[in-house]
């Protein structure tokens, strides 16, 4: 009798146990070589008097070992200690399907499209192996935190007491899954497989499977002989017609493999997304105009989603509703008369564009004007602009004509100033002087006229 604390092959702690089926138990283990949590499933003692059973176990298992898929668990260790084999497997974090299914009922079809997709592609790289599982079911069905599922549990005993065995629960499961020619005592097949995985989808979309019965022989004939219950009329058709496929009695009508059923299963899950997302996108609008008539929903949606499409143009419906007050206006007799009736005309225009509150139109209209207010502003800088240029052009004529003035009146100076030219020495007779006295001649121009003065003189010691 296994417990917490038992330590098999000398490595191998058990923890806690945390599953039990009809081949044996499964525990959280620790490997303390590698230090690291394990599945440790234990199988009956009774499984290993029969004759082959231990090579067949140990063969099928060293098979499951060469399966390298992410939705496949991954299988460690085999052995056999005190009259106990056992399988060492990975252990995956998350919840049963089944455990799932039984805290929510159903699953939406997008949500089993997307486990199914999952599912086949797991069992496809099972099958491209030569491994059936036999027991495809939600309980061996993991689904980790994230979304992704795990394949567990395969059926790889393929022994006669297994379907001896009476556990309350274990049998009783494996037949609400059993395809047809397994329960007429046929070979199971890739084909039996995708059968128990439309059980799994017809039980994810309806909350129930297919068939019931008081005992599992019941159950296993009415999956040979019965057609299974309608789906609830809420399935797409797209749905249903890939589940009854899977369901089909001759495994030849079935789908021809597990990969063309994760390729449809896919596809439906990327349709009712996208589906879903639009609905999401029209759901705030509707749902929002909700809140203030709560009672009456389904009315207020289809009475508000018409200005909400024309959410723009009620903008000017506020210029159209001012004209018909202007005519109220003109009529000024009136007033002593209806005061009162003079202001309710603008909240019904008001309320008219804008059903969900009128509060908040105002403020846009008031901003428009706001928004044109800085636009004159570049007209009133024109006049200074031009007033600086013409203020600039005086400064540059000012600035011309005393330059003009200051060169001329300096050409003049130079013109009415006397030349003086000193030549050599020179006698009174032209002759030259021998005492070598300087000679001295100016010219003056004379004033008003073109004439010039000279005068000549000697300069003298």
């Amino acid at each position: 009798m296994l417990s917490p604390g038992v330590l098999l092959g000398n490595r191998y702690r058990l923890d806690e146990r945390i599953a039990s089926g009809g081949m044996g138990d499964v525990w959280r283990g620790t490997d303390q070589v590698l230090g690291r949590t394990v599945a440790v499933k234990s199988l009956l003692p009774a499984l290993l008097d029969e004759p082959g059973f231990a090579e067949r176990f140990r063969g099928e298992a060293r098979t499951m070992a060469t399966i390298n898929h992410p939705g496949v668990v991954d299988v460690y260790d085999f052995g056999n200690d005190q009259q106990i084999a056992f399988l060492v497997m990975e252990y995956v974090e998350g919840d049963a399907l089944s455990a799932t299914l039984n805290r929510v009922g159903r699953l939406t079809p997008a949500r089993t499209m997307a486990l199914m997709a999952q599912a086949a592609d797991a069992l496809h790289a099972a099958h491209e192996k030569g491994i059936v599982h036999r027991d495809v079911k939600p309980g061996n069905l993991l689904v980790r935190p994230n979304g992704t599922l795990v394949l567990t549990d395969f059926g790889i005993a393929r022994s006669d007491l297994v379907g001896q065995l009476t556990a309350a629960g274990s049998v009783l499961g494996t037949a609400s899954y059993i395809s047809p020619e397994q329960a007429t005592g046929g070979v199971a097949t890739p084909a039996s497989d995708v059968y128990a995985l439309g059980v799994v989808a017809y039980q994810c979309l309806a909350g129930r499977r297919p068939f019931e019965g008081d005992n599992p022989l019941e159950i296993a004939m009415r999956h040979v002989r019965e057609a299974p219950r309608p789906l609830p009329a809420d399935i797409p058709p797209q749905v249903r017609a890939v589940v009854e496929r899977a369901l089909a009695k001759d495994p030849a009508a079935r789908w021809p493999s597990a990969a063309a059923l994760a390729g449809v299963a896919r596809q439906l899950k990327l349709a009712l997304s996208q589906q879903a997302r639009a609905a999401g996108q029209a759901s705030p609008v509707s749902a929002a105009p909700s809140s203030p008539a709560a009672p009456a929903a389904p009315a207020a949606r289809a009475q508000v989603r018409p200005p909400t499409a024309v959410a723009r143009p009620p903008a000017a419906a506020p210029q159209q509703s001012r004209p018909p007050v202007a005519p109220r206006a003109t009529a000024a007799p009136q007033r002593p008369t209806a005061v009162a009736p003079a202001a309710p005309p603008r909240p019904p225009a008001a309320q008219a564009g804008y059903p969900r509150g009128a509060a908040p139109v105002p403020p846009p209209a008031a901003a428009r004007p706001m928004a044109y207010a800085p636009q004159p502003a570049p007209r009133r800088s024109r006049p200074g602009m031009v007033f600086v240029a013409i203020l600039l052009a005086v400064l540059v004529l000012i600035c011309s004509g005393v330059i003009s003035y200051s060169l001329r009146k300096g050409t003049q100076s130079g013109a009415l100033a006397p030349q003086t030219v000193t030549s050599g020495a020179l006698r009174h007779d032209g002759r030259d002087d021998p005492a070598e006295w300087s000679y001295r001649r100016q010219v003056r121009p004379g004033l008003g006229s073109g004439e010039t003065t000279t005068s000549e003189g000697r300069q003298t010691r």
